[in-house]
């Protein structure tokens, strides 16, 4: 699944086209590496997200095309 809709479905980020602009912008890293918007993620990766001057960091431990509000945060684990 690409990062810019796994972020999206699991509600980390609200909408794709942020969570697009946040890869392009180098905002966004899978496993410690610059994701871009078409990077795959995997169940088990580690995606981290700077916020300005917060980061978060989150393991992701299902992958789901769509996801209701309740089930999106058992999409991922906050590190």
């Amino acid at each position: 699944m690409r990062i810019d809709k796994f972020l999206k479905n699991s509600r980390l980020i609200k909408r794709r086209a942020v969570a697009k602009d946040a890869c392009d912008a180098g905002r966004v890293s899978v496993n410690g590496k610059t994701a871009k918007a078409g990077t795959d993620v995997e169940v088990g990766d580690v995606i981290t997200i700077v916020f300005g001057q917060k980061e978060i960091s989150a393991r992701v431990l299902a992958l789901t095309d769509s996801a209701k509000k309740d089930d999106a945060e058992n999409m991922y684990e906050i590190i």
